[in-house]
């Protein structure tokens, strides 16, 4: 790899430390906001911790279409789902913001990392559906868990992202735990 390649991956790192700025509308234990470079970790390890139920389906991809899922919020800022009107405009916003993010990389991992991201927003692939599946109850689960403002709209999370956990048997199982766990907060 030559000199210019590698300061093109450095430039690109540089970038993308930005995603550990971006906050999100969800709250950890303690009550601090949560980047959406946590988000990207956590949801990392529910795949991992459930890896062995993915029968055919690649963990190395799992993981790779996890770690880019949300990059090009390290441009963007995280747009939160239930303020969300237009998802295309949402998806069209956070490719570009990938396109300037990846543009100092060499040009296979450009292609590789916006191929990845491609498919993760189309749910194109039986990897990528498992992702967005799995990007909907990690996301549910730190709702549950967070210290969240007194007017948090728990509610919400009952309809959030259904059409993506109702895809796989697993993400039924955990849909339906989180959910009871969900109940109990709509309750207080």
């Amino acid at each position: 790899m030559d000199d210019g390649s590698l300061q093109g991956i450095l430039a690109f790192i540089q970038q993308a430390e930005n995603l550990k700025n971006t906050l999100r509308q969800a709250y950890t234990s303690t009550g601090r906001q949560e980047s959406a470079a946590e988000h990207s970790w956590r949801l990392c390890l529910l795949l991992l911790a459930c890896s062995w139920a993915f029968t055919g389906l690649s963990t190395a991809k799992l993981l790779k279409l996890a770690i880019l899922h949300d990059l090009g919020e390290a441009i963007t800022g995280d747009t939160p789902a239930i303020t969300r009107q237009r998802p295309e405009a949402k998806s069209a916003r956070e490719r570009d913001g990938m396109l300037r993010l990846c543009a100092s990389l060499p040009e296979e991992a450009q292609k590789e990392f916006l191929g990845l991201w491609d498919e993760y927003e189309a749910a194109s692939t039986a990897e990528a559906k498992m992702v967005k599946g799995f990007d909907k109850l990690e996301t549910l689960i730190q709702h549950n868990q967070g210290l969240n403002p007194p007017d948090f709209n728990y509610a919400f999370n009952l309809s959030y992202g259904r059409e993506h956990t109702d895809s796989h048997p697993l993400l039924q199982a955990l849909r339906e735990i989180i959910d009871e766990d969900t109940f109990e907060h709509v309750k207080h």
